[in-house]
């Protein structure tokens, strides 16, 4: 599978660190995580066991993968910008 994501996202005067990293086959999820001068804000694990389900040759699965982490990151740019996540 793929590492991740890494982004700073600037909101407010702040620069949030959004971090999307895959946990492997093993775990079959990934992890999100917005940090704020270098404290975690918030946190969320993610299955992709459906994913894997799906018998996707490798890099299908990887583009798949890569589509939701990226999909998800910019959800959280959305919520920090309406006030959802601190």
């Amino acid at each position: 599978m793929i590492t991740g994501i890494n982004k700073v996202f600037e909101h407010a005067g702040s620069a949030f660190h959004i971090q999307a990293e895959d946990l492997g086959a093993e775990a079959a999820a990934f992890e999100v995580r917005v940090y704020d001068a270098g404290s975690v804000l918030w946190q969320k694990r993610i299955s992709y066991q459906d994913l894997l389900d799906q018998n996707l040759d490798k890099k299908e699965r990887e583009q798949q993968l890569h589509g939701r982490m990226e999909k998800l990151v910019l959800t959280v740019e959305a919520a920090i910008e309406r006030g959802k996540i601190p």
